[in-house]
This record gives structure tokens, sequence and C-alpha cells, in this order.
């Protein structure tokens, strides 16, 4: 008889990762942010609060959303910098992955094989340094995010993170009034934040949707070690630029999990687009060099040197860039054809939701959902 799936034959994914070594990995890797003397650092912490603070109104107005009064309040944007992002992210991670739980292999009669208690420990600290160095790059490249992850199963809310260094090093490469870059950045973040806050319900689904995905792609150790091989066959490819996915986790993929991946990018693209739509809208109002802005940050991203290329291709940041735009163009298409209010029907509920299919074809999505 075979044995009941029940907690004695599954561990929690969080179980297997060692998110401690994970903060200490991810804290020695980051690299140092720009020269700044510490009287402009306080001034530039300063000045993204104020900005952030200075967002809040013109993004609502802009996309016509508004904070559901049930959802509690986030407080002051945090202003953080590199190693305090990572350690912020690793937590996130840390709140993600604490709930789900994989099947443990099992023998004869359907009982659990006890799992190596070195073995595990090895892969814990191995998984843990591995997600260390990942957070340790990204944390040089993210300007702002909405954590939403972290406090997801409580009362809290998300968080609303700045990370000052790579503000700084932006706006100094672009040559732009560092004042308008900075309150650029609030705009779409802010948009972000909004997103969540006036439709409590996303981000349960988003975070469902996630620990979903985690737990399919984890449930099948055999096939995921032979996806492993085959990602190994195709890395040259990936690292030419020419593979068929965007990055090694699409390689990690089985077809089913690639289409559920496919579906949970097409709401982050909604989510990118509105945000960078709301911000360039917004932004004549109350950023003067909002044009010049947008035009060299675009160059910026087409501009990557190699090796920067070849690491963005291995996390799959190629895609998030291309959600960016695609997302863009949907809900600018949406809005030509039923206007701002018209749009915001996609806040309406899962179902509300555009299908990979639709971002790409925004006349679709009217149709379905408005008639």
């Amino acid at each position: 008889m075979t044995a009941p799936p029940d907690e004695q034959v599954s561990t929690a994914v969080g179980s297997l990762v060692d998110f401690d070594v994970a903060a200490r990995t991810a804290a020695r890797l980051v690299r140092p942010g720009p020269a700044v003397r510490p009287a402009e650092v306080a001034e530039a912490v300063e000045s993204l609060r104020r900005s952030a603070a200075e967002a809040v109104v013109p993004v609502e107005e802009v996309s016509r959303l508004r904070r559901d009064p049930a959802v509690a309040d986030e407080g002051p944007a945090l202003v953080v910098d590199r190693p305090s992002w990572a350690r912020a992210n690793v937590e996130g991670f840390r709140a993600l992955l604490a709930p789900v739980r994989v099947p443990l292999p099992t023998g004869r009669g359907g009982r659990a094989v006890p799992l190596d208690r070195a073995a595990v420990a090895l892969g814990r600290r191995t998984t843990g340094a591995e997600l260390g160095g990942m957070l340790a790059f990204l944390a040089g490249k993210v300007l702002g995010q909405f954590d939403a992850f972290s406090g997801a199963d409580s009362q809290r809310p998300g968080r609303l993170l700045l990370v000052v260094p790579n503000v700084v090093q932006v706006e100094r490469e672009l040559d732009v009034p560092p004042a308008d870059f900075r309150l650029w950045v609030c705009l779409h973040e802010e948009t972000h934040r909004l997103q969540f806050a006036a439709n409590p319900w996303l981000r349960g689904w988003v975070v469902d949707e996630a620990r979903a995905l985690a737990g399919e792609v984890l449930a099948q150790p055999r096939a995921l070690a032979q996806r492993l091989q085959d990602v190994a066959r195709q890395l040259p490819d990936v690292l030419r630029g020419s593979g068929s996915g965007p990055g090694l986790l699409d390689l990690l993929q089985s077809p089913r999990q690639r289409e559920r991946v496919r579906s949970l990018v097409a709401v982050m693209s909604v989510l990118e687009g509105h945000a960078d739509v709301v911000m360039d809208d917004v932004g004549p109002q109350v950023v003067p060099s909002v044009a010049r802005i947008r035009e060299r940050f675009t160059q910026r991203r087409r501009g990557r040197g190699s090796l920067d290329q070849v690491a963005r291709r291995l996390l799959g940041l190629e895609a998030k860039s291309r959600q960016y735009a695609d997302g863009a163009r949907f809900v600018r298409g949406v809005t030509a054809r039923v206007g701002t209010e018209g749009f915001n029907a996609v806040w309406q509920g899962p179902g509300a939701l555009p299908t990979p299919a639709e971002i790409a074809d925004p006349r679709a999505w009217v149709r379905r959902v408005h008639g």
C-alpha cells in the first residue's frame, strides 16, 4: 500500500536552502557603489525619501487607482544600500519558499527514504551560496523594487525599496539632473506600490503562483536532473545569445512549466509596462527633463558591455527588459481603445488579467473583457 502524501513524505523547500549563507555570501560579493562623500549620501537618501512622497499624488491622478482602505499603510520608502537590498531579498525568498513542500524520495511501499544529513547540509550551503551570488550581482543593477513577498503570510504590507548607490551611479552615467532622475525612478516604483495597495487580491495571486511554480519545478528531481544536463549542452548557445530561451531558468522548465511561466510573465509585463507608462505620462508635469532621461536611459539599456549581457542572459534578465516594452505597448494599445478607466478593468481579478497572446494583441483583451 502506498503511503499518503502527508508531512512524513515531504519536506519544506525552505529547509533545503541556507538563507543565512545566502545573506553572508551576498554581503561579501556585492560590489561597492560609486565613490560618494558622506554628506552626498545623506543628501541623496533624503532626496529619495522626499521624491517617493512627492510621487504619490501624481501617480494616483494619472493611473486613477486608489488605495484600498483595508490595506495597511506600508510606511515611507526604505532607502537602502546594496547589501541591505540583498538581505531584504533573502528574507523575501525565505518568506516565499517557507510553506512550499516537495515530496521526498520514496522506496518500497511508498515509504520516504531518509535523507543523508551530510548531503542535505552541503546542499543547503551550496544553494544558499548560489542564491547569495545571484543577489550580489543584481544588487548592483536594481534602482528600486516593491517587495511583495516579505510579510506575505501576515498582515504586514509589502515594502518599497530604493537603492541609493545605484540611483546615484546611473544618474551620473546619464548626466541628468539628480532631482529629476530620482523623482522619475520613484514614479515607477510608487506605481508598483499602488498597483498592489489598490488591488489587495493581486499580491496573494502573485505569491500563490510563484509558490506553485516553485513546488512544481522542485517536485520532480529526476526530471530536473535531466534538464540540468540539457542546460550543460545548450549553455554555449545561451552565452552567445542564440539559445531558444531567455536564460537558464527557461531551460530548467518543462513545457508545462514554461506555459505557466509565460502566463506569470504576461502579468509581470502588465505591471512593469503600466509603471513605465504612468511614469512617462506623469513625467512632463513634474520632471522637466523627462524626455532626455527616457532617451538616455533607453540607450543605456542597449549599450551594456559583453560581460554584463552574458550575465543577464544567464539570469533571464534580457527577457525582463522585454517585459517593459511589451507591457507598455499593451497598456497604450488598450488605453487608446477604451481609455484609462477601461484599462483599469485589468485589476478586477485573475480572470481579467491578460494572457500571453493578449499581451501581443491588446484588441483581443479588449474584446474578451469589454465585449
